[in-house]
């Protein structure tokens, strides 16, 4: 009798030890999987489609390395609306996300609901446009007043330093828009030649028609205007926008979307400064990765990303980015 119940007694043993294991491991399962929240400014802009399309490609491949399975999530509003954008991070944070990159249109608005997500356990950091404010961890994306700077100069280089400019800027809210506004006016300073024509900065809805409109009502309005330093291009984000001959305004513009390599072909355009919009969500999910999986923080908390100059001369070989960067 005593016989048989050692084994069996030896058995039950062995087989609550299986179980735990199982237990165990299906929990270890469960914990490596990794929810990062992507909330960039419109669903209707091309830059952010590609940040969208670079997230999911550093989601796919960098699985592997970290040992976990990475799930993005895409919960950018249709068209650009900070609260819609506060909602989502919420949302995100209170489901669980381990990590959030977030664009932000209007900091004041998103800071509190970044410092809120934060405080429910969520890594976040910003991309693009940054709520400095806040307690997100780090910054990535383009220095905006040099980037201003750069356009400024650039568009002096094609105006022979001299005449009158306008800036088309966008979203007044932006902190993003306004510290590029505040680079080209310092830029600006330093060309006795050129000057801002009348209150000369432009803000708009940032969609392609509404640019384009404000571009149009401005030159007509303001004839005297040489040159547009545009610190977005809202406005070449469409066809037939320009409505002057080529090379008789000129212009420079942030972003090099396919759209607005067109303009540059034509010339209606002379220079683009593009941005790594793909860049933004490989990076932003290498990031949160290396936060949320292995501790580590950037050196830095802002991470600058350099500009490319994209001209007539080279706007065909920099438009096969996109086929990458849109899936094509």
């Amino acid at each position: 009798m005593r016989a048989t119940m050692f084994p069996l007694a030896l058995l039950a043993v062995l087989l609550a030890a299986a179980s735990l294991s199982c237990a165990k491991q299906t929990d270890q399962t469960a914990a490596r999987k990794i929810v990062i929240g992507i909330v960039a400014k419109s669903q209707s802009n091309i830059v952010f489609q590609a940040a969208w399309k670079g997230a999911r490609d550093a989601a796919r491949d960098l699985s592997a390395s970290y040992g976990v399975d990475v799930e993005v999530r895409w919960m950018t509003p249709p068209d650009e609306n900070p609260q819609k954008q506060a909602e989502a991070i919420e949302q995100l944070a209170r489901s669980g996300a381990q990590g959030i990159a977030v664009s932000c249109s209007d900091a004041n608005i998103l800071t509190p609901a970044i410092d809120k997500a934060v405080d429910l356990g969520a890594q976040v950091m910003c991309f693009d446009s940054d709520a400095p404010r806040s307690k997100r961890f780090c910054f990535f994306g383009t220095d905006d007043r040099t980037c201003g700077a750069a356009v400024m100069r650039h568009l002096s280089e094609a105006m022979g330093d001299e005449g009158a400019i306008a800036i088309l800027a966008g979203n007044q809210s932006a902190p993003n828009l306004q510290m590029r506004v505040q680079g080209v006016r310092e830029e600006l300073a330093k060309h006795p030649g050129m000057s801002l024509v009348g209150n000369g900065v432009y803000y708009h809805a940032e969609t392609p028609e509404q640019a384009a409109e404000t571009v149009n009502r401005a030159q007509s309005t303001n004839p005297s205007i040489k040159g547009w330093a545009m610190v977005g291009g809202w406005p070449l984000f469409t066809g037939d926008a320009i409505k002057w001959a080529p090379g008789a305004v000129k212009v420079v513009s942030v972003d090099a979307l396919p759209p607005q390599l067109a303009y540059l072909a034509s010339g209606h355009v002379q220079v683009l400064l593009a941005q790594n919009c793909y860049g933004w969500g490989t990076t932003a999910v290498r990031v949160l990765l290396d936060r949320i999986v292995r501790g580590h923080a950037p050196a830095q908390t802002r991470i600058v990303d350099s500009l490319t100059v994209v001209t007539n001369a080279t706007q065909a070989a920099y438009g096969k980015n996109w086929e990458q960067w849109l899936g094509k």
